[in-house]
């Protein structure tokens, strides 16, 4: 799933594949706004990104789908 976190005062957004659903990461987002502590988040390829949840302006969620093989047409 593709997340973009807006920073405050920071002009571009932080883009990031992760394996974790929407309900996880909106939980894990939540924490971190309401306690003032760090959103930690870890992408497909194992890197993690931490930010103060302080400084979070926005948190955009993609839609959970699993990605396509082939050249096939629906």
């Amino acid at each position: 799933m593709e997340i973009k976190i807006g920073i405050q005062n920071v002009a571009r957004e932080l883009v990031l594949e992760s394996e974790k659903d929407a309900d996880e990461v909106s939980k894990l987002v939540a924490e971190a706004v309401s306690s003032g502590s760090h959103l930690r988040l870890e992408d497909e390829k194992g890197r993690q990104v931490i930010v103060p949840g302080a400084a979070i302006a926005y948190v955009e969620l993609g839609a959970q789908e699993q990605r396509r093989v082939g050249f096939g047409a629906l």
